[in-house]
């Protein structure tokens, strides 16, 4: 296993590991805005919608997905960590001031900060709906009562803005990356990529935001 050890461990095999999670990631997204669009039918539609994928017989298909989602989440972590540190380690000076490439796009060069922002976001995330759905919820509460009770406080809808926002900068720049880490940029469909790129960030972005705009504005129904 010497030999996977070494690819995994080299800068190639990184941004190989860093694109297919990152596709995972991008299925995923699409995935939890449909389930989350259900909120737009009222509550029994979403509540229904999720104590169908909770506490149906899919209970433990669901299980299952959750583990291979977190540990895609874990792996697309660990490796931007790892080529993060490696590029600041390449360069001669650190502390030196760096020209910028003109190249590179906001979003690109902020990868590392919006990224941050996001996992903090998602640990919150995670304890305001699943952790307490599952653990801590106490007589009757269901799921539309917990996003109510997020999206109706002003301070957590906030949060949740800014961090749809830098999400959209991250996919704006991850998922033209994707494609070149993994060779798949080639000149003849670039045009086509960076355009689907940009309108998958623009539709996952607006999708989410939308969620707390209109349950602080117009309180759900």
């Amino acid at each position: 296993m010497g030999w996977f050890t070494s690819a995994f461990n080299s800068s190639l095999g990184k941004k190989y590991v860093m694109a297919i999670t990152g596709f995972f990631l991008l299925i995923y997204l699409v995935v939890h805005l449909f389930g989350n669009s259900f909120l737009y039918f009222g509550r029994d539609a979403f509540n229904a919608y999720v104590e169908a994928l909770t506490e149906s017989g899919l209970k433990p298909v669901i299980r299952v997905i959750e583990v291979i989602l977190l540990l895609g989440f874990l792996f697309h972590i660990y490796e931007g960590v790892r080529l993060q540190i490696g590029n600041w380690r390449a360069r001669p000076n650190r502390y030196a001031v760096k020209a910028e490439d003109p190249q590179a796009t906001l979003a690109s060069r902020t990868m590392w900060l919006s990224a941050s922002v996001i996992f903090l976001f998602l640990v919150i995330h995670i304890q305001q709906f699943w952790y307490v759905y599952h653990y801590a919820r106490t007589g009757n509460i269901r799921m539309y009562d917990l996003v109510i009770s997020a999206f109706t406080n002003p301070v957590f809808a906030l949060i949740y803005l800014v961090s749809v926002f830098l999400l959209f900068f991250h996919l704006y720049h991850g998922f033209q990356s994707a494609f070149q880490s993994l060779g798949w940029n080639h000149v003849k469909y670039r045009t086509l990529i960076v355009v689907l790129g940009k309108i998958y960030a623009v539709v996952i972005g607006l999708g989410f935001a939308s969620f707390p705009i209109y349950f602080y504005f117009m309180g759900g129904k």
